[in-house]
């Protein structure tokens, strides 16, 4: 895979990724559009344990419809929508079988590594005292800032 389709594959799912009930998370509808399906396919993988897909709450919805134009489409919408974590979109890599569901799938694994690095780092700069370890930390958080958005 050329990493210039993986670079912009991440900005695509930095733009999606919602924080909902204190982690990170895609929606059913931003995941089929990044894996080139419709939501109801993602959505047949009924099989998910808790933790590895949630359902929002009527109340989650409407501050997404309030807060997000681009879920302004959600506020008629007759099933509420559903919210896949990182072990989510793992597992669901397993049921989706396409290159491009490949491509989509390794993007989304190191678009989550990079935010995992950045805020391991952030955490850990904030009580370095070491100003050699700083200035390391500093210009990796940098380049993974840079990766994330370029």
């Amino acid at each position: 895979m050329e990493n210039k389709l993986q670079v912009i594959r991440e900005q695509e799912i930095e733009a999606c990724l919602i924080e909902l009930r204190g982690q990170k998370v895609l929606l059913d509808r931003d995941v089929a559009i990044l894996y080139g399906v419709e939501t109801k396919r993602v959505n047949e993988a009924d099989k998910f344990p808790e933790g590895y897909l949630v359902s929002l709450q009527v109340s989650e919805k409407q501050e997404l419809v309030e807060n997000f134009d681009r879920f302004k489409t959600l506020k008629h919408a007759t099933m509420e929508p559903k919210a896949f974590t990182e072990k989510g979109l793992y597992m669901l890599a397993t049921v989706l079988k396409s290159p491009r569901a490949t491509a989509t799938t390794l993007a989304i694994i190191e678009s989550f590594a990079h935010l995992r690095e950045l805020s391991r780092n952030l955490n850990i700069l904030s009580t370095e005292t070491d100003e050699g370890k700083q200035k390391t930390l500093t210009q990796r958080s940098s380049e993974l800032l840079h990766e994330l958005l370029s």
